[in-house]
């Protein structure tokens, strides 16, 4: 019998070799290389300049010396105070997020063998969601025997598209899944008048 030999497993991280990725601006004593390209307190270009030359100057005018594109050949630096930097970027962070729109996808189910009245009432619902904004995941569920006529699920959908055509764009052309079939409406698109 073969002895067992144990393997070691090898992984290479970025921080094992000393590399941190950080999305902070290295600031003051943080940036370690010997020359930047300084960017004064009120914007003018100073030029390129000694790392400690620079640290000096920031000092002297009571603010902080932060690397602004530390990708640049020398990096770019910029006499600035932090915190105020720092505050103004949290605020067009969140006033990002604040203007992003979420989209929600609603399901409506239905099954092949439905009655007029209830369509009717399934197609309202998908028509107010689609107003809403909201996208519409709509599933037919087959059971028994009906598993064996997709083409009335096929049939329904299609009727379904062509009567919230005006509100909603099919996204995903109807797909059996096992038992189900689905076809996904988003919202139609307002044109500039």
């Amino acid at each position: 019998m073969a002895p067992v030999v144990a393997r070691e497993r090898h992984t290479l991280s970025l921080t094992s070799l000393g590399v941190l990725i950080s999305a902070e601006a290295r600031i003051n004593e943080r940036i370690r290389v010997p020359e930047v390209r300084l960017v004064g307190p009120s914007g003018e270009q100073v030029g390129i300049v000694r790392t400690d030359d620079a640290r000096k100057l920031a000092y002297e005018a009571d603010l902080d010396l932060v690397e602004v594109a530390p990708n640049a050949k020398p990096p770019v630096a910029k006499i600035m105070d932090y915190g105020k930097f720092k505050y103004e970027q949290d605020q067009k962070a969140r006033e990002a997020r604040k203007n992003q729109q979420q989209t929600v996808v609603k399901e409506q189910k239905f099954r092949p063998k439905i009655d007029e009245h209830d369509y009717q009432t399934k197609k309202g619902n998908v028509e107010r969601f689609l107003e809403k904004g909201n996208k519409v995941k709509v599933t037919i569920m087959f059971r028994g025997r009906e598993q064996a006529r997709p083409e009335l699920g096929y049939r329904l959908l299609e009727r379904l598209a062509e009567d919230v055509g005006d509100l909603g764009v099919v996204e995903s052309r109807p797909k059996q899944d096992g038992r189900n079939m689905t076809m996904v409406f988003g919202p139609a698109r307002k044109g500039k008048k």
